[in-house]
This record gives structure tokens, C-alpha cells and sequence, in this order.
């Protein structure tokens, strides 16, 4: 509904008040800020006095009310894309070959390079393949926005004595001297060849911890899921390596094909440590891949349950899942073992054993 003015002076009135109230917040939102870092510093004074000291070797130690009380002081993380991705976190996306991690990587990026700097680690395609992909069939280029820079690794000066060591530390330099804070790296295999390894897995999250943390980046990382089948829903297991891949991650988000429509994909929010729990199997994203003139993008087609777009499970299914069943048990594996590892209910796993 369109609004009339038949009053010019009005106008201004109510752009003085929004200017007034505007002032007040921001007035107030000092004032707030001043009186949070004074009691901050009296927290601190406070905690001297005890004779407590800030820091014991490599641990910070704070009162749990000075903590909260320094880290009002700084700005709330902004949302990087939807509510699966923020600002200061190392988040992952993963799924299956061939369903369009990078696709859907690659349109983050475009979107998030709109306002700020974006590096995107390629080491999945050439920079043909790249161009091919976002081409029309009249030859016309994507434009992208010129924030957005593509890395790529040059075979040339590959140090393949420390690989992992030098690709980490390449992407530590890289960030800082084109100024970038959010970095996306495609795939996980290149940070580290041995991630199904825990110890290789665990020394690989510490350093991207480590960088977040001493740059204040954000960083996605692209992975991969083992075959799996799609009459079972996705579920943290599904993250190819080590566990504690999963356990480190501040966030996690999976790309699912759907058993219903083999163009459509969903995808389903996994893990959250800021912001809502949006995406879950109650409510995941349904996409379908398609080229918009010279852009290769998911398109949002709605929002559905995640069994909708679940395989029935056939008899073969069910038959190789009461083999897995039988040959777990026979590596004397326990029933919430077994359950864990297939991604079903021990209820179920006791009954087929009883069979």
C-alpha cells in the first residue's frame, strides 16, 4: 500500500525522529559498551587481587563473568550464507561425488564476494574446466564480482617433500597479503592426504583453528562422503576420515541426492554453534542445478522433510544391511557400536541378531 503526504513538513518530522531514535541507540549502545568494559576491568582488578593469574602456560584463564563481559564488547558474527555459515567459524560441507559441492561452493563465494574479499582454493578443477563451467553455449563469460579470486596450485613450484605442511602455510600467506578473511578450500584431501588418519585429522583442525584464530578468519572446507545409501538419512557418520574431523568443526552442512528426483538435491544443516538450527531433517533445502545464462547455480525450489526424498529400502537393502550387521557382530563389535556405525537404532540391530 502506498502511502500519501499531504503534508511536506511531515516528512521531515518523521525523518528528525528517526534520526532522534537512531542517536538514543547508538547513545545508549556506548553508554552500555563504557559500563560493560568498566566492569570488565574491575572483573580483571578483581581477579589480580585473588592472586589468580591470567594465564597458566598455554591456557587463558578468565571468571566466567569477565569472559562474557569482554566478549559483549565485540560485534555479534554476521551470517556468511543462511544460518549455516557465520563469520569466525571453520565450517564444512560435505557429500557425495558428482552432486555439486563445488557448484554450490562456488555460488557462496559469488555471493559473499558482493561485499567482501573471497579466496577460493580450487584444487578440484583446471581453470578450463572453471571457464567451461561458467560459460554460456554462445561462449559468453560469468562476470564475477572482482572480489571474488580464484587460487589454484602451481604444479611448477609443488613442494612435494612437506606437502601438507606447505599447503597450509601457503594458505596463511595467501590470506594475508591479498587481505582476504574468508576462505573456502576445495577439498579436504589437499589439507591433508592422511585426514582419515585421527592424529593426521586432529594436527590438521588445530592449524585451521590456529589460523581463525590468530587472523580471524572464516574458512570453509569441502569433503567428501563415502558411497552411501540414500534410503538412510545423512548423519555426522557420513563425513569421510576421522570423527574427529566432525568434532572440531564449528559447523556442518551436507548436500544430499534425492531418491525421488535424481535432478534434485536437498540440503540438511548438521551441526550449529551459532545462530538457529534451521536446516534440519524437518526442514531441509530443496534444490534442483541449473545454468542461468552463464552461472551454474543451485536454485531453490522449496522445503521438505528429509524422508521425503528417502529411498524405500529394497530387499537387496535390507539383506546387505543384515550381512553388515552379521559381520560387525563377528569382529565382537557391541550392539551401540554396530548401530553407530550404520546409522541405525539398536533396537534394530538386536532384533535382526536375534534372528
Amino acid at each position: 500500500m502506498d502511502i500519501v503526504n499531504n503534508n511536506p513538513g511531515q516528512t521531515h518530522d518523521y525523518t528528525c525522529k528517526n534520526t532522534k531514535k537512531s542517536s538514543n541507540y547508538q547513545s545508549v549502545k556506548r553508554e552500555l559498551n563504557y559500563i560493560q568494559a568498566i566492569g570488565a576491568e574491575l572483573q580483571k582488578a578483581d581477579q589480580l587481587a585473588a592472586a589468580v593469574p591470567e594465564q597458566i602456560g598455554m591456557f587463558i584463564v578468565k571468571t566466567a563473568n569477565r569472559t562474557i563481559k569482554e566478549a559483549a564488547l565485540r560485534p555479534n558474527p554476521d551470517a556468511l550464507w543462511l544460518s549455516l555459515w557465520y563469520e569466525g567459524e571453520v565450517c564444512c560441507l560435505f557429500s557425495d561425488s558428482n552432486l555439486g559441492k563445488s557448484i554450490y561452493a562456488v555460488q557462496i563465494a559469488a555471493q559473499i564476494a558482493k561485499t567482501r574479499k573471497v579466496l577460493y582454493f580450487d584444487f578440484e578443477l583446471s581453470d578450463k574446466q572453471f571457464q567451461l563451467r561458467y560459460s554460456d553455449e554462445k561462449g559468453n563469460l560469468n562476470q564475477f564480482s572482482d572480489n571474488l579470486y580464484r587460487v589454484e596450485i602451481n604444479r611448477e613450484s609443488l613442494d612435494t617433500t612437506n606437502f601438507e605442511e606447505a599447503v597450509i602455510e601457503n594458505i596463511e600467506q595467501t590470506a594475508l597479503q591479498t587481505g582476504a578473511k574468508v576462505l573456502i578450500i576445495d577439498n579436504l584431501t589437499y589439507l591433508c592426504i592422511a585426514s582419515e588418519k585421527g592424529d593426521a585429522a586432529g594436527m590438521l583442525m588445530f592449524r585451521l583453528m590456529a589460523l581463525k584464530k590468530k587472523h580471524g578468519l572464516s574458512i570453509l572446507v569441502l569433503a567428501h562422503t563415502p558411497k552411501r545409501c540414500l534410503s538412510n538419512p545423512i548423519t555426522q557418520n557420513d563425513l569421510a576420515g576421522s570423527k574427529k574431523l566432525y568434532n572440531f568443526f564449528d559447523s556442518v552442512f551436507a548436500i544430499g541426492k534425492s531418491a525421488k528426483d535424481s535432478d534434485l538435491r536437498y540440503i540438511k544443516q548438521l551441526k550449529v554453534r551459532y545462530g538457529n538450527y534451521t536446516y534440519d531433517a524437518d526442514n531441509v533445502i530443496v534444490s534442483a542445478i541449473e545454468k542461468t545464462g552463464s552461472f551454474l547455480q543451485f536454485v531453490n525450489i522449496g522445503y521438505a522433510t528429509e524422508k521425503e526424498h528417502l529411498k524405500e529400502p529394497s530387499d537387496k537393502d535390507l539383506s546387505q544391511e543384515t550381512e553388515n550387521i552379521k559381520q560387525l557382530a563377528g569382529q565382537g563389535k557391541s550392539i551401540r557400536e554396530i548401530a553407530k556405525e550404520l546409522n541405525i537404532s539398536k533396537s534394530k540391530v538386536g532384533r535382526i541378531l536375534k534372528m
